[in-house]
């Protein structure tokens, strides 16, 4: 028996079998279907999220715009360097320095000669260098240039 026989023989079993061919179609697509929709949904949170952090952006821009330029903080004057061109004469020795000096050191440095008078003129030097920020004793005598 071929086709029509067998529609012939059961007619209600050959229906329900293409009713079940056509559930199981239609099922396939709504599940495809479903999976798009959930794609379509994940892009369209993207998308919605990009455009709301524009929209915050343009407004913290437009209110920038509207308060003006911030003023700015005073910057405080480098401290004035001494007149006397011994003062250079050291802070040039410090810009040569791996470390700190000791006032003896740095007389060494300077080439005048190891008197106490010279070392302690160095010391008086260094201790109103140090008043002023432009130097730091870092330890009593040890003297060194303070990191921005």
């Amino acid at each position: 028996m071929t086709g029509p026989d067998v529609c012939q023989s059961d007619p209600g079993s050959w229906l329900l079998d293409r009713i079940d061919a056509r559930e199981h179609s239609l099922t396939c697509q709504i599940e495809q279907t479903q999976a798009e929709i959930d794609t379509l949904t994940a892009r369209l949170g993207e998308l919605s999220e990009a455009i709301e952090h524009l929209r915050i952006s343009r407004k913290i821009l437009i209110s920038l715009a509207e308060e003006g330029p911030v003023p700015a903080e005073p910057v405080a004057p480098p401290p004035a360097l001494p007149d006397h061109p011994a003062y250079q004469q050291i802070l040039t020795v410090f810009g040569e320095a791996d470390g700190s000096l000791r006032a003896r050191d740095l007389a060494l440095a300077m080439d005048l000669p190891l008197m106490q008078n010279n070392i302690q003129n160095v010391r008086a030097k260094l201790k109103r260098l140090a008043s002023r920020g432009i130097l730091v004793e870092t330890e009593p005598g040890l003297f060194t240039q303070p990191r921005p």
